[in-house]
Parts: C-alpha cells; structure tokens; sequence
C-alpha cells in the first residue's frame, strides 16, 4: 500500500519522507474547486508551482505527485512547468471524456507518471471506453467530488453503494493500479473505523490511500508534524495492519464489508431518514 501526504512544507516532506510515506503531493487544482466544495469542511490548497521546487529539494526516495488544475487552455504550459520543476507523477482531476485522457497523455508523452483522479459521473459511466485509452498509469477513484456529483449527502456512500467495487473490478481487469479516498489514524474510528475502510482497499485489491486530515491532526507546520505526532508509529501502525490483512479469508473480508456498509448507512439514515 503507497501512503500519500498532501502538503506543500518542505519540513513535512522531509518527515514523511523519513516515515516511510511513499508520495508527498502538492495541490495545484484551484479552477472550480471552490465553486464545488464552497460549503463543505473541505481544506481547498493554496499551493502554488514554487512549491514543486521547494519540495523537490527535500525528498529523496519519496516520489513527488502534482495534482494540475483541470484541462483548460493552459494545461500544456503548466504540465511542462509541472515537469520541469521535477515532478514523478501528474495527477489529472475533473475530467469528464475520454478525448481529455487522451489529450492529458499526449501532452505528458511519457515523461512522468500518468494519473487520472476519476471523480466526476461522466467518467464513471463513460469508463469502459477511458480504460481502452493507452498510457494510463494509475487510477485513484476520488469519493469526494464524485459523491458531490451524485447529489449524495455522505461520502463514502461511493463505497457502500458497490460503485468503487464496480469501478476498481475494471480497473484491475485492465491491469492498473489505484486507489481511493483517504485513511485516519487507527486508533480514531469517526465516523469511520480507518480498519474496516482498510479492509476495503485490501478486498478490491486498492494499493495506494491519502493520509487524511485526521491521520496527521491537521497539522499545517513542519513543527506540528514532528513535535505534536508521531508520525513514524502512526505509519507503522498502519503498515502492520495492511499486512495482518493477508491473514484474513474472503468471508472475513467480506464480513468487515458488510460491517463498514452497515455503517455507512446509518450514517446516511442519520442524514436522510
């Protein structure tokens, strides 16, 4: 399982990368974003291109992900700039068609990383034909936007409804690796036990997860990350328990599934009944 940190601290990065924390992204989407989440307890980043350079400087082993901005007349400019400054991997979100996976391909031309943020109910009905397209890395299946996108009030309905068990079925049949949604710390279990949402990704053969707000409290400084966590335990703790997760069998697997979906759907009866 890859480990994700989103920040755009040159300290942060150097932490994680000294936890073992397999990719530091920096944030650069900005276009619509607001718009969409504008009354939602969402962190929007205000990460800029500067900070590509910044971060590069400070890792070493750790792969560094770009999130770009959706297309628009200048992704070319900012993916070369994206590259340049020293990206491993670009992270496209928002797209809708298979022409703009197309375009986004052509324009890396196998310079970096391929990765496409599916989030957005057109490409989750238009994505037989997105996975015939070549060049496509990796595939993280984005709950927030999606589920904002269905008119659903609780993320993780994405999950309990069966659609990232639809989607990651294709995506594994076409042999690309990806992931989904974000994971707290162990020991916190609101509204979501992280090991049931673990259990998840192990069952849909998922290989990479985005370390939430909750796993690292937040922080927004270097210091918080290594003065205030312990950062380190946390990623062992979770590392151990993906591994402990081979030991169980297919029933138990799906037991925690239909345990997770159980929650799930009070939370949505909380919000909707």
């Amino acid at each position: 399982m890859e480990l994700i940190l989103i920040t755009n601290n040159p300290k942060q990065a150097t932490k994680a990368e000294d936890c073992g924390i397999d990719r530091v992204m920096v944030d650069l989407e900005i276009i619509g974003k607001e718009k969409r989440q504008k009354y939602l307890d969402t962190v929007i980043s205000k990460h800029s291109l500067s900070d590509i350079t910044k971060i590069r400087k400070n890792i070493k082993k750790t792969k560094l992900l770009v999130r770009v901005n959706p297309l628009n007349i200048n992704s070319e400019r900012e993916i070369d700039e994206v590259i340049n400054r020293g990206a491993d991997i670009i992270m496209l979100p928002m797209f809708t068609t298979a022409k703009e996976v197309k375009t986004f391909i052509s324009i890396i031309n196998t310079r970096v990383i391929v990765n496409l943020l599916l989030e957005t109910p057109q490409a989750l009905v238009r994505v037989d034909n997105i996975l015939k397209i070549k060049g496509i890395d990796e595939i993280h299946i984005g709950l927030n936007d999606l589920h904002l996108g269905m008119g659903l009030k609780f993320m993780f309905e994405i999950l309990s409804g069966g659609i990232v068990e639809y989607l990651s079925k294709k995506i594994v049949a076409n042999d690309i690796k990806f992931g989904f949604g974000g994971v707290g710390r162990l020991k916190e279990g609101l509204p979501l036990d992280p090991k049931l949402i673990l259990s998840e990704h192990f069952r849909l053969k998922s290989t990479m997860v985005i370390l939430s707000r909750d796993f690292h409290r937040n922080s927004m400084t270097g210091n918080q990350l290594i003065d205030e966590i312990d950062l380190k335990m946390e990623v062992e703790n979770l590392r151990n328990y993906w591994e402990s997760l081979s030991l169980l069998s297919e029933i138990e697997l799906e037991n925690n599934k239909l345990l997770l979906n159980d929650i799930i759907n009070n939370n949505i009866c909380d919000k909707e009944c």
